[in-house]
């Protein structure tokens, strides 16, 4: 009887996007180095995920404002995937290494799936997992590729559940009694259900080269110079693999958001004020991130704190309610802050008030401002304030629902 041979896996986290949907918050990060909850940052629930389930061969993908996720992912040594042999590989745009249609800026994420696919081949992995970076879950990964394997598909789609109302924002999928995927309706208008791709796949690697390869004689010829025509998963290649029929669904259980534009961001927050959903309070399964050390957090007297988080490192002299306040926060006595999330090292000076509102890195926020209304629209992302990172906003301002500020203003 032969051995058993364990599963060659490569997993691909995309983070490449600009982020466009989050404003101010990504001008001067890519999306994936948010913070969440105060400690974390977006890209470690999939390298948490990963790290917990076994899989050491990780291509972080990265194209918009790559440093700042260098840093944040310290060459993959909280993961533990600092290492000689596979462990967490950065990959960033190239010139001068192919033609035009495999070099550059990917126009979409199956696009950068086909102009990586000589890599990907050259790995010759046995399951190809791929996903984003800007979602909050919990997922067994290795279980994932046990059932891509057993199943025989070509491809697994990752499921999960949302609101109807929201399903217009993901890819809906459809499914007969066998799990099998009959339909793959990318960001409808009116959707049929709530059931939605958690945009975490597993690919049979060469089935996914050769559907790629066709995708690309055929839309490439009608595309702009250096696009390939493939654009995104939902565009060609998901919808190309379901009609050759061996597609299939593997449902996520318990949290998933998607936390990619300001009120669900929010919302997010919103969610784990009171407990970890399922996600930040696994036993055995925790969330890892690179992050300085802090001193522990100060709660003065006076000061009162319901329903928040407070990050290491933060001072609270005022009132904080259903918020988060990042590493390093101050909220000075006399000031508020509501259902409302500051990142690190931000100032809440004296008389303040913060309500509905994200306030990014480094901010100072003066005597007396009021920031947001209480009367925001928390489902719409439009109502939200945001101030960008390291902006000063003068004593007295009023900044309406809604308002934006871009990094580094240093008046309103």
């Amino acid at each position: 009887m032969a051995p058993y041979r364990r599963p060659r896996v490569l997993a691909i986290i995309q983070a490449g996007g600009a982020g466009s949907r989050m404003d101010v918050l990504t001008r001067e990060r890519a999306k994936p180095a948010l913070p969440f909850a105060g400690v974390y940052q977006l890209v470690d629930f999939p390298l948490s995920n990963l790290a917990h389930s076994g899989i050491d061969d990780v291509w972080l993908s990265v194209q918009y404002l790559a440093s700042t996720m260098e840093e944040q992912v310290a060459n993959g040594r909280p993961w533990n995937l600092d290492r000689n042999d596979g462990g967490l590989r950065l990959l960033m745009p190239q010139q001068g290494t192919g033609s035009l249609d495999e070099e550059g800026f990917a126009t979409g994420n199956a696009d950068e799936l086909f102009r990586i696919r000589a890599q990907v081949q050259r790995f010759d992995p046995d399951v190809l997992l791929v996903m984003s970076a800007d979602h909050v879950y919990r997922l067994d990964l290795a279980e994932l590729v046990d059932a891509h394997l057993a199943s025989g598909a070509e491809c697994t789609v990752v499921t999960t559940a949302v609101d109807v109302e929201e399903a217009g924002d993901h890819a809906v999928v459809s499914i007969d009694d066998t799990g099998r995927v009959t339909a793959f309706d990318y960001k409808p208008d009116d959707p049929a259900s709530g059931l939605v791709s958690a945009e975490i796949f597993a690919y049979d690697p060469t089935v996914l080269a050769g559907v790629l390869d066709d995708l690309h004689r055929e839309l490439g010829a009608g595309a702009e110079a250096g696009d390939t025509g493939i654009g995104d998963f939902g565009e060609h290649l998901l919808p190309r693999l379901v009609e050759r029929g061996r597609t299939v669904a593997h449902s996520l259980p318990g949290y998933w958001r998607d936390v990619g534009q300001p009120h669900l961001y929010l919302r997010a927050h919103r969610d784990v004020l009171l407990d970890g959903v399922g996600v930040l309070d696994v036993p055995g399964w925790p969330i890892i991130s690179h992050q300085p050390q802090r001193p522990p957090a100060r709660v003065l007297d006076g000061a009162v704190v319901s329903d928040s988080l407070v990050s290491p490192g933060s001072t609270v002299a005022g009132v904080v309610r259903r918020s988060v306040l990042g590493p390093g926060a101050v909220v000075e006595a006399g000031a508020e802050v509501v259902d409302s999330v500051v990142f690190a090292d931000t100032v809440v000076r004296a008389g303040a008030r913060v309500e509905r509102s994200i306030l990014d890195t480094g901010c100072d926020i003066g005597a007396d401002a009021r920031i947001g209304s209480a009367d925001t629209d928390l489902d719409d992302s439009d109502a939200i304030t945001i101030v960008g990172r390291g902006c000063s906003v003068p004593a007295g301002t009023v900044l309406p629902g809604g308002s934006r500020l871009e990094p580094g203003t240093t008046s309103a």
